[in-house]
């Protein structure tokens, strides 16, 4: 029993349910930017390269077959097209990263310089700053 109750302590803490909660998010963050590679930025980049649509780019090491049995053995290809793709999806999700980063860490500065207000004085101090204020004046 006693397992059971540290492992749903460690489980409930806050930086494991924002690290599962941040996994899922980035997840989804990065399926929206493959798309965004896939679908948006690759198609242009390929018709500026006369036509070539960078997921269907590969070499061939061997071709597909069938053996004596009649079953097809699978062509054996280096799929290089979508490297170049997995690649440009990991800089922009990299730069988006940096991009958060760089902000968040923005913020944390903006409120480290904020000056904090001096705390109002004591009323032992303001009594003794009015008897030095008096014995001056004396």
């Amino acid at each position: 029993m006693g397992i059971l109750q540290e492992f749903k302590e460690f489980a409930m803490k806050g930086n494991v349910v924002d690290m599962a909660v941040g996994v899922i998010i980035g997840g989804a963050f990065g399926k929206i930017v493959s798309s965004l590679v896939a679908d948006v930025i690759m198609p242009p980049i390929g018709v500026l390269l006369g036509g070539v649509d960078f997921s269907d780019l590969a070499v061939t090491i061997k071709e597909a077959s069938k053996t004596a049995e009649g079953t097809l053995v699978p062509a054996v290809v280096i799929s290089y097209g979508k490297f170049i793709q997995t690649i440009i999806d990991f800089t922009i999700i990299a730069g988006a990263v940096f991009m958060m980063i760089k902000i968040l860490s923005s913020f944390k500065k903006e409120a480290e310089a904020a000056p904090e207000a001096a705390p109002a004085p004591s009323n032992q101090e303001v009594l003794l700053a009015e008897i030095r204020d008096l014995l001056k004046n004396k």
